[in-house]
């Protein structure tokens, strides 16, 4: 840090505001009294969103310009205020004095979103007025912080054009693989051929739906009495749910699920428990039909769901869906095919997610670079940008 440059206390050098909620028979969605945030649920990349509830008894107030702080898990995260709001206990509104730029503090708290510390060094699942005011900031002259300041839009302008070309690019690899499997099986059906038939799903497989987590039979992790998977719907962690002793799956199948995430299909060879909101699709005869290219098929199918608030399938559903069925020798070679290109496209992927990786690792340290009095030229920080590989 440079010789010129202060160690402030944040109490000294701005207002700390904390939040304070309303009683809930306040509030509306009706847009009656002044729009009211509860936490960071509405924040955005920078502003924060557009209200979804409103109070007409005022507690606390930020004003437009005002750095808003998570003050409850997770604590740090940061917005500017756009309007004059009213903040709840999740809240703490910052308002900067006339020796600190409010940009310059919102940088500096965005590179402390992880390290937001109290008096003992622990880190707080909560943090509270005191311990806001006691954060200690390096404040150079008012002039060298609209300097710094002034790199970081441009440089943090040229990284978010990057970051957004890659997430573009990340986004078009998937597609590509999803798109020729929809060619290629156009929604489940191929191009009939001499010698293929077409059948329905439920007479080349048996389709079964998930039951309820055996609540006594259960564990979160595997052990030697617990070895069995359970499975549920959703991408994250392709459905994983917990372990338990019971397999009521016993070939391999194909997993479909039915509520919130449709269609997502996962192969599963090993025994298994499917719970509530999964299908599960076992072929009945595997020399007939190939469990890849079952999957594929399955990825390929736009399933139509209920018409209820929260879309769903069930067995009933889709059991009458069609699947094209060529000679064994012919489904092994188009899922080779597939699997070929999906192995390209993977690679696509990871290099665009590694673009994203190091785009977001170049932030944080032009972000350290300014707050430890070692920033480039505001040219030099966007030629870092640009020496990130674009293809």
């Amino acid at each position: 840090m440079k010789q010129d440059w202060e160690i402030k206390k944040l109490g000294e050098v701005c207002m700390v505001i904390a939040g304070q909620s309303p009683e809930g028979k306040f509030y509306n969605s009706e847009r009656n009294g002044m729009p009211f945030y509860q936490g960071k649920k509405e924040f955005g990349e920078k502003y924060i969103g557009e209200p979804t509830t409103w109070t007409t008894k005022i507690t606390k107030e930020a004003e437009t310009g005002d750095i808003l702080m998570s003050v409850r898990a997770p604590v740090g995260p940061v917005n500017f205020a756009t309007q004059t709001i009213c903040i709840g206990r999740g809240l703490a509104a910052i308002r900067t004095r006339k020796n600190i730029d409010k940009e310059y503090l919102f940088n500096f708290l965005l590179q402390h979103e992880n390290k937001i510390e109290g008096n003992t060094g622990a880190v707080f699942n909560s943090i509270n007025k005191t311990q806001i005011e006691s954060i200690k900031i390096p404040l150079p002259p008012l002039s060298e912080q609209q300097r710094i300041v002034s790199i970081l839009d441009e440089a943090f302008a040229a990284i978010a054009k990057a970051k957004a070309n890659a997430e573009q690019n990340l986004r078009n690899a998937k597609e590509l693989f999803e798109s020729v499997i929809q060619l290629t099986m156009d929604n489940g059906k191929l191009k009939i051929e001499d010698g293929w038939e077409e059948k329905k799903l439920g007479e080349v497989c048996d389709l079964s739906a998930g039951g309820d987590v055996p609540k006594d039979n259960f564990s979160e992790t595997k052990t030697e009495k617990h070895p069995i998977p359970i499975f549920a719907n959703g991408e994250k962690n392709n459905g994983f749910y917990g372990y338990t002793s019971i397999a009521k799956v016993l070939k391999p199948s194909v997993t479909v699920s039915a509520r919130g995430t449709i269609g997502y299909s996962v192969k599963r060879l090993e025994p298994f428990f499917p719970i509530v909101r999964l299908v599960v699709v076992t072929p009945k005869d595997l020399s007939k039909i190939d469990l890849d290219f079952l999957s594929y098929v399955i990825k390929s199918m736009k399933f139509k769901h209920s018409g209820s608030s929260i879309p769903q399938l069930t067995v009933p559903m889709i059991k009458d869906y069609v699947v094209p069925l060529p000679v064994l020798k012919e489904q092994q070679t188009i899922v080779r095919q597939l699997d070929a290109l999906r192995a390209e496209t993977q690679k696509l992927e990871a290099v665009y997610q590694k673009k994203i990786d190091d785009l977001e690792e170049l932030k944080k340290s032009i972000l350290d670079k300014a707050f430890s009095g070692t920033l480039e030229t505001s040219r030099d920080a966007v030629v870092r940008v640009a020496r990130v590989p674009r293809n």
